[in-house]
This record gives C-alpha cells, structure tokens and sequence, in this order.
C-alpha cells in the first residue's frame, strides 16, 4: 500500500518509499539439538568417569518443540541418523519408533539418544501441526545435520553412512510432512537468478509478509556432505536444504558461523551482503554453569539471523539464571544490522 501511495505521489516520493522487510531482516532465536532429552543419570556418571568434559557437555536437555515455539523458538535443530531399513538404532531399546524404517533423530545413537521426536517425520509432523496453528510466525530456520558418528568406541551405536541416496531419502521424507506452500527452498530464493549467491546478492530472498508461516531447512555440515548434496548442480536447483558454504560459492546462501566473538566480522560482513547466518550463544553448558553472558550479547548484537542456545530456560541446577530471550520478549525483532527500513519495533511477538 505504502509502494502504491509512492508511486501515485511520483518518482520522489517512489524512491523514498520504504522497502520491504525480507526474511534475512529478522533476529531470532532458536536452540541446539532442539530433540533432546536428559542422558540416563547412570549413563551420564558413568561417562563422567571417563571424561568428565564430554559429560558436562552433553549435561543438557530441551523441553517439547512445540514448547519451545510457543515460548518463541524460532530456529530449532534436528539431527538426521539415516535408517533406511528401520531397527539400525534399536539395539537395547524396546521403542517401537526405532524399527520403523526412515531417519532417525538421535544425538548419540546408544548413547546420548534420548529424543522428545525419535523419528523424523513425527518431528516435522509436530513443527506442522503448530504451524498451522499459528500461521503468522516468522520463517522458521530448521538445521539438520547429516550424523555419521561412530560411537561404538564409546559404547554406543555406529551411525549409517550418508550418501546420495541418503539425501535425496532426507529431501523425499520433509517434502512428506512439508508441501510446498509450507517450505521455502533455494529455487524460490534463486528465482531467475543464474545461481542462488546472485539471487542473495541482489536481495531475492522472500518479502517476511509472503514468507509467514513457513520453513527453510539448512544442512549444517563441512564441504564433503555439502558437495554430495548438491552432486553435480550449478546451485541447489531441486534440493530443499540450503548448505553451509563459504560466500563465493554458487550456492552461497545460508552459513554457520558459531563463535559472535571470533568470527564477529565474519557474521558482520556475511549479513550486510545478504546472506543468512546462524550463530549460538553458548556452548557445552559452560555459559550456563558460570553466568558468563559476553558471549550472547556478542550473538544477540552480532548481526545474524538466528541465535542458537541450549537455555531457552534458565537451568535451576545451576543457579545463575542464565538463559536466552529477545528483547521484550519478542520471537523476532528487527535485525541490528539490517533495521535501517524495519521500523516495527518487533516482527513477530510472542504467542
């Protein structure tokens, strides 16, 4: 309307016409592992017998998803062990979602493999149902990562190797639960762009009103699993995860980018050109345990899209408080740098 009103009033007032606040606009957060719950307190002591730093670390756990959207998560983690055949993951466990065929959504398979959504598709179902319910949210950055740990040294269960039969099985399994007017995928970015980092340098990505109610899925992972998932593709033309990858790559779009303290001028320079990054506030609960809050402010102030952390809530074990909002309590705010045209002061507020 405002674009219309321009446009009547003349070239002038056109070009000082606001423009519309796209999806890399938005400040978010969002958590880790976003499935998991508490490791067995005997399986965890007895870990922390054998080094007690990887038990610390893995000393964390998240409530429902659909809890944590509703308290304004609005990026969420979920680690895809591939099982094809179904029962790869059940050795010792009487859970019936085990030996069904398809991925499976485990942190340490055998290990640290307690899940709130064991399967995928009962996770995606979750992330479906709540959306439909609330179908104003902001886009909603799900990260995936390809698991091919071999945790048998550690007394759990080898994960199965991630090839490209694999990936197409993970693309067919979200486009199962997630049509196409709940998704939004690199085509849609690239539109007719010669490559999608073009698309993103121009500005392509979704307009936030056009994007509401939606997912984008991001595969989280280094150069070897990113170049199989796009096999021999200019970009990403079919494929519904962006990729980790460096800024001048052709299917630049999406990166992580983990340290706001580090790697600050990084993020910074990567969301001024456009792209979307994800950073965390903090990591292997040493944040939490201490009340050290540098490095969430650094996240929060860093400039990208979504802020990961394992406290949505504060953790009562450790009596710090330390945990991970937005300002007013918002889901999404106008992102530190990219508000210049956002003069909402939140894009989405809390349900």
């Amino acid at each position: 309307m405002l674009l219309l009103l321009a446009l009547a009033l003349g070239p002038a007032a056109a070009a000082a016409a606001p423009a519309a606040v796209r999806l890399n606009d938005v400040l978010a957060v969002g958590t880790h592992n976003s499935y998991k719950l508490p490791m067995p307190n005997a399986r965890l002591q007895a870990l922390a017998g054998r080094d007690l730093d990887m038990a610390q670390a893995l000393d964390y756990a998240h409530r429902p998803l659909a809890e944590q959207l509703q308290h304004g998560a609005r990026q969420l983690e979920l680690d895809a062990n591939y099982d094809p055949q179904g029962g790869h993951y059940a050795a010792g466990s009487a859970d019936p979602d085990l030996q069904r065929p398809g991925f499976k959504v485990l942190h340490m398979p055998g290990l640290d493999n307690a899940s709130s959504c064991v399967r995928l598709q009962q996770c995606l179902q979750q992330l479906r149902a709540w959306s439909d319910a609330h179908p104003r949210h902001v886009p909603i950055l799900l990260l995936v990562n390809a698991k091919d740990d071999q945790n048998a040294r550690l007394g759990g269960i080898d994960a199965l190797r991630f090839d490209a039969a694999a990936f197409d099985a993970l693309d067919a399994e979200i486009r199962s639960v997630l049509g196409p007017g709940k998704l939004i995928v690199p085509d849609d970015v690239q539109a007719g762009y010669p490559t999608l980092r073009e698309a993103v340098l121009a500005g392509n990505w979704p307009v936030l009103e056009h994007a509401r109610g939606r997912f984008l899925f991001a595969l989280d992972e280094g150069p070897a699993k990113v170049a199989l998932y796009r096999g021999d593709r200019p970009s990403l033309q079919g494929r519904v995860l962006f990729v980790n990858t460096d800024a001048d790559s052709p299917a630049a779009a999406y990166m992580t980018l983990n340290d706001p303290i580090g790697q600050a001028e990084q993020i910074r320079r990567a969301v001024q050109q456009g792209f979307i990054v994800r950073t965390r506030a903090d990591a292997e609960t040493r944040e939490a345990r201490t009340g050290d809050t540098r490095r969430r402010e650094a996240a929060l102030a860093s400039g990208a899209q979504y802020v990961s952390t394992d406290y949505l809530w504060p953790d009562p074990r450790f009596g710090t408080e330390y945990q991970v909002p937005l300002p007013r309590g918002a889901a999404a705010t106008c992102n530190p740098l990219r508000a210049r045209h956002c003069a909402l002061p939140d894009l989405e507020a809390m349900p």
